[in-house]
């Protein structure tokens, strides 16, 4: 998920977290909206690590934070585009789940409401961008055999796409 600035990210570890912080992604307020595009091609999917925290090296798919005036459509479409230079159509909602993490002390340290949004591949092979440290279209069978480090909502997120797709 985009979580921080290029910018900062490529700065240190910790401004990526002071930038979190200022965004107000770290302790929040209320939860953040976020988008998730799950594309496949066959059997596949494009599927990215995270390049900043939190989850920075954990595989999942392209994603990030909605931005205000854009429809969930627009925001996945445009968050797969923006880490990956691939281009899809929007095809509909998969799902809707929420990740909260808590401090030592039981305080709401990130919440993120996920919207996971189908789309159809038009263009593009996969370029790890932007928030996106490395892409890779991979099978269920290829991410569980390569032991990947995963978020946890990628293969029930998987097995609700390809089952969208028959």
């Amino acid at each position: 998920m985009a979580d921080t600035g290029a910018a900062a990210s490529a700065s240190a570890p910790g401004a990526a977290i002071a930038a979190d912080r200022r965004a107000g992604r770290v302790y929040p307020e209320r939860p953040i909206v976020a988008v998730l595009a799950v594309v496949l091609r066959g059997e596949r999917v494009l599927i990215v690590s995270r390049a900043n925290p939190p989850a920075k090296g954990r595989w999942g798919f392209p994603g990030g934070v909605l931005e205000l005036g854009e429809t969930v459509a627009e925001g996945a479409m445009r968050e797969l585009l923006e880490e990956t230079g691939v281009i899809a159509e929007p095809a509909g909602t998969l799902t809707v789940f929420d990740t909260i993490d808590r401090d030592d002390e039981g305080r709401v340290r990130y919440h993120y409401t996920l919207i996971a949004v189908r789309g159809v591949w038009c263009s593009g092979e996969g370029v790890a961008d932007d928030d996106a440290g490395d892409c890779a279209w991979l099978s269920r069978d290829e991410i569980i055999s390569q032991n990947l480090w995963i978020a946890p909502a990628l293969l029930p997120i998987l097995d609700l796409a390809l089952a969208a797709e028959k």
